[in-house]
């Protein structure tokens, strides 16, 4: 239930701001991905999930779809990391939590710090399934303080 509940509570979260949501091809893995300031999370979803709400500190949520047979089902990673790069160099690693609820959705979050207009370079690296080589997601996104 709480997944639920921070599933909708992210959707909300994103709607205004088409450009925060964002998805990409990768064969036959569709790989969602956004990142938004934390004082956007309802208070008490934050609380639930020990996220601090603040417009200093962001959320990196990521969700990997395998659409092999046309029905689009959530994957479980076996490994994934992200990381962002802001542009004087400097790099911050996310430590990525994973929801599951009963495999019927698998999302990965992760908090970080940010600065007024400060602008990162992500990437997110996953190991699903079988597949030799790993999903890499590359997007950059610029971030603004209240």
């Amino acid at each position: 239930m709480r997944t639920i509940a921070l599933a909708m509570a992210l959707t909300m979260a994103f709607t205004p701001t088409l450009m925060a949501q964002q998805a990409t091809e990768i064969d036959h893995y569709t790989v969602h991905f956004s990142a938004i300031n934390t004082s956007q999370l309802p208070p008490q979803v934050a609380t639930s999930y020990g996220i601090q709400r603040s417009s200093s500190r962001a959320l990196l949520n990521v969700t990997i779809l395998d659409g092999t047979d046309g029905n689009k089902r959530p994957v479980k990673a076996n490994a994934i990391s992200a990381s962002a790069r802001n542009l004087t160099g400097q790099t911050r690693s996310i430590d990525l939590q994973e929801i599951n609820e009963s495999d019927e959705a698998i999302y990965y979050i992760g908090e970080f710090r940010v600065n007024n207009m400060e602008t990162f370079d992500f990437t997110v690296t996953a190991n699903v399934d079988d597949r030799v080589e790993p999903l890499e997601l590359k997007f950059r996104q610029q971030f603004y303080t209240e």
